[in-house]
């Protein structure tokens, strides 16, 4: 595992405490790996999930950190959602 998918999921699970229970997102970071996040909490993985958004690293960062608005991100073509648009906004609340 790299370490930016390390501190990503990490990151993840200090956000998300108790896991996402809306269902299962993964987040792709482009050139680095990806992440599922579901009701078990953040993981490295590439398994299929209800929602995947994909971004940069810096922009997922960004998302993470709170300085990047998710709706924002993909709006603005940063941010990438394919699968359920509801359950990406769900996680998108959660994690702010």
């Amino acid at each position: 595992m790299s370490d930016i998918v390390s501190e990503a999921v990490k990151a993840l699970n200090e956000k998300i405490e108790g896991g996402f229970a809306a269902g299962s997102a993964k987040f792709v970071i482009t050139d680095q790996g990806s992440v599922i996040v579901d009701a078990d909490g953040a993981r490295e993985s590439d398994d299929d999930a209800d929602v995947t958004l994909t971004a940069d690293l810096e922009t997922f960062q960004g998302m993470i950190e709170g300085d990047v608005n998710p709706t924002a991100a993909f709006m603005q073509g940063k941010l990438t959602v394919d699968g359920d648009m509801g359950m990406a906004m769900q996680l998108g609340a959660a994690l702010a």
